[in-house]
């Protein structure tokens, strides 16, 4: 409360509280003479004049909360609801913002780039790098930050792919180009694992000295992750060691990853040790999770389910993704009923649950294969939806298909537009065609292979070596050279072949074209969820 001094006159009445009501809706209480001096306030004001205080609280209403609890939304949620809820994402976001402005609304910046960061967030990217483009259009109005250039640098790199990412950064001037412009480049090259670009970038960050602190480190640890690198990852935190860089959280994370990996419960055990004694580090619900996901990849489901018991406990505030790793994990560790404990758990902490949540319960009662349950869910989720994510419905599609019932499968992937309303993605369709794969009927894959390079996502996609490898074989089975060039040219159009760790699946000859033999994956449906990934979400937000 604001606590000030009046210069009232003694009142005629015997002590008591006097209310009376202001302008501004708030009440003005007033205390007799001689309160002050009982409750310690005597200090407020040394001005000479009767001992009495004006205290201005919020109005109370007949329903018994106060004003500042029934406050409007701001402003800048209402933006971004309309946004993202937009019935027909083409028009693109410019068109909501507009509008917005013809009905009389203004923005900030700060709003804008508020509405940006949520849809970050929740992955829409083309939306968010559309908010940035029509800002861009307005500079008498809003002056771009060099946070705001990276952050525009990391969503083109996203949503036009990394040619677009560099052309951006070469018309930059040099100028602006500091430390958070070099690392958005950096990560965008982490993301597309291009190992050769990433550590060109890291040396020139070396050179500028922008390369003194653990960011830049880390997401090169990421990097060495993804790609399976352990050696490399140790070679990072020496030199960061050597340097006298501090490790920070993410770094140790990633150290963590990378031992476990390797299938060094030991030594993984060792860095852990080596944490806790570093007085600058508290580890968090990541390390944790990190140390379960390992543990499952060693068979160790006891110590797994140790860790995962951690990761409760450190799962505070309104931080849903704890939530979603520890569903997720628990399902891979094959324990249906903890899993479904902490969704139950979820969903009475929040009273509402996003896509991600939703993925997390399905995908762990999918690994478990308990269809029935998992179909339930998927069939709640719909009718509670905020935008639909073929991601879920993948899953569901997924096990289908990998049990046999194609025919189920091919019914759930009309249903997906006919009575979900929602869209295929990339997957979706490669998920059909692996229907055919498994009927050995070459033209119809190849058919729904194409089909997926042509819908929203399909830049970003790449179809399974292991499908690649079995229509190959097939390919030459039947002597069917015209299904293996078709397939060569799907491959070239997604630039599958100039990936260098998808190329490292594939064996290339002298003459520019496949071999016939590529190596098989596991079943992606069976992997624990990697860990890089998870790193580099978190670094994102500190670039």
């Amino acid at each position: 409360m604001l606590l000030q001094s009046t210069l009232a006159q003694p009142h005629l009445y015997s002590p008591q509280f006097h209310i009376t009501t202001n302008a501004s809706s708030s009440y003005s209480l007033q205390f007799p003479s001689g309160f002050c001096n009982s409750t310690n306030l005597s200090s407020i004001s040394s001005r000479k004049h009767p001992s009495c205080i004006t205290c201005y609280v919020p109005l109370v209403h007949n329903y018994g909360t106060m004003d500042y609890e029934n406050k409007p939304p701001l402003k800048w949620v209402y933006y971004y609801k309309r946004i993202s809820l937009m019935e027909n994402p083409e028009k693109g976001a410019a068109s909501i913002l507009n509008q917005c402005e013809n009905e009389g609304k203004m923005f900030t910046k700060w709003e804008l780039s508020r509405v940006v960061k949520e849809l970050r967030k929740f992955k829409r990217y083309k939306l968010a790098l559309e908010v940035y483009e029509w800002m861009n259009t307005r500079a008498d109005r809003f002056r771009i930050s060099t946070s705001d250039t990276a952050i525009q640098l990391d969503l083109i790199s996203k949503v036009q792919g990394i040619p677009d990412a560099e052309d951006y950064f070469m018309k930059l001037p040099d100028s602006l180009k500091d430390k958070r412009i070099y690392g958005a480049l950096l990560n965008s090259y982490v993301r597309a694992k291009k190992k050769t670009k990433a550590e060109s970038m890291i040396s020139q960050m070396k050179d500028r000295g922008y390369a003194s602190h653990a960011l830049p480190y880390n997401v090169m640890m990421t990097l060495y992750m993804n790609i399976k690198d352990y050696d490399k990852v140790e070679l990072m935190v020496a030199e960061m060691m050597d340097k006298q860089i501090p490790l920070d959280i993410y770094t140790y994370n990633i150290w963590l990853s990378s031992c476990g990996s390797r299938g060094s419960a030991e030594k993984m055990e060792q860095v852990f040790e080596q944490m806790k004694l570093d007085s600058t580090i508290n580890p968090n619900w990541t390390t944790f999770s990190t140390m379960a996901t390992m543990y499952i990849k060693m068979g160790q489901v006891e110590k797994c389910e140790e860790y995962l018991r951690k990761v409760e406990g450190r799962i505070s505030g309104r931080d849903r993704m704890p939530y979603h790793f520890l569903i997720s994990l628990y399902g891979s560790s094959g324990n249906k009923e903890e899993a479904l404990r902490a969704w139950n758990n979820y969903k009475e902490t929040f009273p509402t649950i996003p896509n991600l949540g939703y993925h997390a319960i399905i995908s762990s009662l999918v690994r478990v294969d308990d269809i029935e349950m998992a179909e339930k869910i998927y069939e709640e989720w719909l009718t509670v939806k905020s935008a639909y994510d073929p991601r879920i419905a993948n899953l569901i599609m997924g096990w289908y298909v990998r049990n046999g019932n194609f025919e189920k499968a091919e019914e759930f992937f009309q249903d997906i537009v006919d009575v979900a309303g929602g869209k295929r993605s990339p997957i979706t369709w490669e998920i059909l065609g692996e229907i055919y794969i498994k009927k050995k009927r070459i033209s119809e894959a190849l058919s729904c292979l194409q089909e997926a390079t042509l819908v929203e996502g399909s830049k970003f996609w790449k179809p399974k070596p292991t499908n690649v490898s079995t229509i190959l074989k097939l390919c030459k089975q039947e002597g069917d050279e015209d299904s293996k060039e078709v397939l060569l040219g799907i491959l070239k159009k997604l630039g599958c072949l100039n990936d260098e760790v998808y190329a490292s699946y594939i064996s290339i000859t002298d003459a520019g074209t496949l071999s016939d033999e590529l190596p098989m994956e596991k079943d992606g449906a069976d992997d624990v969820e990697d860990n890089a990934e998870v790193f580099l979400n978190q670094l994102q937000g500190s670039l």
